[in-house]
């Protein structure tokens, strides 16, 4: 009896003193990283990568020699400059290195897969061509898996992937001048073209992505993306919980939606042309409960909505700057779904769109969003001093707008001559007190010249 009672204290005693050990560590390890954990060590976080043998994967793969080999043999740190040809996937590279193939070396995986994974920092992968992955999304077959810190991708032709350059947990790289693009399949069930999951600080830069699904980044913050090319897919960069990410001088054409800023603080879209982001989910600028953004000197041209706008600013105390864009031949210029106010327009261009301004519900506070210094195409008004500037203020009303406004089935009845006809009749005599959409104080009298920013 009394043995097994000094047994039970002795491992209750152990328990506690593991306990207030385990306490202290966790305390330290805590303090040493930060309350972001912005300094925790990476964990796994993939699903396990499958193995296919050889007489799974394509028969053209079949009788190449495996480009692992060269890896394998290779020194840390040292640069691997291969002999041009085609070479069979897939590959793993755990340690630095420097693989530079000139633009003369295609690595195939037989269409299983993932191409190419580089599991190390402080590499380079440079002139390759990465092709045939599998086209699994549960384990993200892709072209080229990239995780660690301070590598450089670039010139890399990426096709016949269904994900294309995949950055999870990468810190302080440059992804530069590859170009991108998917199977052939539906829009909806492709791969992103390129993805960043908890990456910062990293730069991309010169990329054309091309019929692909989406270029996104999810829970990272301060990369900048920048003289990018995009054409035929979904979201040409889709940021989501992603803070203080610049967008520059990029071109994105016949995509769904140009930049869409989800639940994020801070960033910029600066000096971007966005052309024909057309259909049902058709735009150009999107925000949805986003804070803190810059939207500046931006061609936003031949869209469903220009810019589309749902509960932002959503931080109390914050605004979205919105000035020196040109919005033209858009079906709406700015959409506000939501009427959360701190919205700043100055100095934009106004042309050519079906509406100027619309709300998706009843605008019944115009002061809320602030309008000043804009060019309006449909301005009535005059500039007897020559000043630029027109003598009266710009009041944009809401009369026969309002049906399909609150009734989006309606819309497909807009600029019909029905409804074209009840506006008119609203203007010339109301019998119902219409909407004021937004005031601007100092309208331009004339459109100011715009210098080309592609």
């Amino acid at each position: 009896m009394k043995t097994t009672s000094r047994l039970m204290r002795t491992v209750l005693a152990l328990s506690l003193l593991g306990t207030a050990t385990l306490g202290q560590s966790e305390q330290e390890f805590g303090s040493e990283m930060g309350s972001d954990m912005g300094s925790a060590p990476r964990v796994t976080i993939d699903r396990p990568k499958p193995t296919f043998m050889l007489m799974q994967r394509d028969k053209r793969v079949h009788g190449l020699k495996p480009f692992q080999d060269l890896v394998d043999k290779a020194e840390p740190g040292s640069v691997l400059k291969p002999p041009p040809g085609v070479y069979a996937g897939p590959v793993s590279i755990d340690k630095p290195l420097t693989i530079d193939g000139g633009g003369q070396v295609t690595i195939d995986a037989g269409d299983k897969g993932t191409v190419m994974m580089l599991n190390a920092g402080n590499s380079v992968v440079r002139g390759l061509r990465l092709t045939g992955s599998g086209d699994s999304h549960d384990t993200d077959d892709s072209c080229l898996d990239v995780r660690g810190s301070n590598n450089r991708i670039e010139d890399v032709v990426v096709d016949n992937c269904l994900f294309g350059i995949d950055l999870k947990q990468v810190n302080h790289s440059v992804v530069r001048n590859n170009k991108i693009s998917s199977k052939p399949f539906e829009l909806g069930v492709r791969g992103d073209g390129l993805r960043l999951w908890y990456s910062n600080d990293n730069l991309i830069e010169g990329n054309e992505i091309i019929d692909s699904r989406d270029m996104v980044a999810w829970y990272s913050h301060r990369n900048r993306f920048v003289d990018n090319l995009g054409r035929r897919s979904r979201y040409s960069i889709h940021f989501m919980f992603a803070n203080d990410n610049i967008v520059d001088r990029n071109r994105f054409y016949d995509n769904a939606v140009g930049v869409y800023f989800m639940y994020t603080e801070g960033g910029a879209a600066t000096n971007n042309i966005i052309s024909h982001a057309t259909g049902a989910t058709g735009m150009g600028i999107g925000f949805k409960e986003a804070s803190g953004t810059l939207i500046e000197n931006n061609e936003i041209i031949y869209c469903g909505i220009g810019i589309g706008s749902d509960l932002s600013p959503f931080q109390p105390d914050s605004s979205i700057e919105i000035k020196q864009n040109r919005l033209a031949f858009n079906g709406i210029g700015i959409q506000f779904n939501s009427e959360t106010g701190g919205n700043n327009m100055r100095s934009n261009v106004f042309e050519g769109n079906l509406t100027q301004v619309a709300y998706g519900g009843r605008s019944d506070n115009s002061a809320k969003n602030f309008w000043e210094g804009n060019y309006w195409d449909d301005y009535q008004g005059f500039d007897r001093n020559g000043d630029g500037v027109g003598d009266g203020k710009h009041e944009l009303y809401s009369y026969a707008d309002q049906i399909w406004i609150e009734l989006p089935m309606a819309r497909f009845f807009r600029s019909s001559p029905v409804l074209e006809l009840l506006d008119f009749l609203e203007r010339l005599a109301p019998f119902s007190a219409p909407d004021l959409i937004l005031r601007d104080e100092k309208p331009l009298f004339f459109k100011p010249e715009r210098r080309a920013v592609s």
